[in-house]
């Protein structure tokens, strides 16, 4: 084994082969749009959007809140908390899971909601967060969402909600349904007071936040290649037996089809915004 020592004065041997490997885990990431391998700063720097394809990679609640807003924002109700209502247990207990969720993901439950400048305009917004069982709507997510609308009513300002969401909380039953009335009645009272509701569609919005809040803007705006539905397409295939056409609830598609107002990148978002709000309130 003296073979492979050095003793040559001078030569330090005490470092492990770890030490002297070039650490570059986690500096690519490869694009899921072009198949394109990106260094990772690159594409943070472009809002994670990727430079050569102009694939929109998810992105969490709190840096969307921030791409949103101007400068700053004040965040609102950040402790409100499940009460797990239905006591629900699977492969573990609700109670857990939620406290797992806050300890790994930095928040209470699946939204953010916050007020902030978007151009001259203040709004008040919501950003849900994926990564927080799915980004399911539980009733915290419901009444997050109902107060950012009746602060909205309250200062006559405009309202932005963004859906990155799996749909309901099954962990929360009937509980969790009844938050779809609840956010959309609240609505009707911001659609009969004049004020602009903006609802933005994320990669993935499903469920039952599509077929209640989500679809309910004055615009309906989406990001590219965002998948948009109710039901999963092989839910639907199976049910109606039939091939589904290529791209099926992709956003393009929707817009094809009438059932969103646009598609809007990232970098283009909060000018667009802006615009909208000088339409509406003029």
């Amino acid at each position: 084994m003296s073979w492979f020592k050095r003793d040559k004065p001078g030569v330090d041997t005490t470092h492990s082969d770890a030490d002297r490997t070039v650490r570059t885990e986690g500096l690519w990431v490869k694009c899921d749009g072009c198949k394109q391998i990106i260094f990772r700063q690159d594409l943070e720097d472009n809002g994670r959007v990727c430079p050569k394809c102009r694939y929109h990679f998810r992105i969490d609640a709190r840096e969307r809140m921030t791409l949103l807003f101007e400068e700053g924002w004040t965040e609102f109700d950040a402790d409100l908390v499940s009460t797990d209502p239905m006591e629900f247990s699977d492969s573990k207990p609700y109670k857990s899971r939620l406290s797992s969720m806050q300890t790994a993901v930095g928040m209470k439950d699946a939204v953010l909601s916050g007020q902030g400048k978007i151009g001259k305009h203040t709004v008040n917004a919501c950003a849900m967060e994926l990564k927080f069982i799915g980004g399911s709507m539980g009733a915290v997510v419901g009444e997050k969402i109902t107060r950012a609308i009746e602060r909205s009513l309250a200062g006559k300002q405009p309202l932005v909600v963004v859906s990155a969401t799996g749909g309901a909380r099954m962990q929360e039953g009937a509980v969790s349904l009844m938050q779809m009335a609840k956010i959309s009645s609240a609505l009707m009272r911001l659609d009969e007071a004049g004020i602009p509701y903006i609802s933005i569609l994320t990669d993935p919005t499903t469920g039952g936040v599509t077929a209640s809040f989500a679809m309910l803007g004055d615009l309906n705006i989406a990001e590219p290649g965002a998948l948009i539905g109710f039901a999963g397409p092989r839910v639907i295939e199976q049910t109606i037996r039939q091939k589904l056409p290529e791209g099926f609830q992709r956003s393009e598609f929707l817009v094809a089809h009438g059932f969103l107002d646009a598609i809007v990148p990232r970098h283009e978002l909060r000018a667009y915004l802006a615009r909208s709000f000088d339409f509406f309130v003029n």
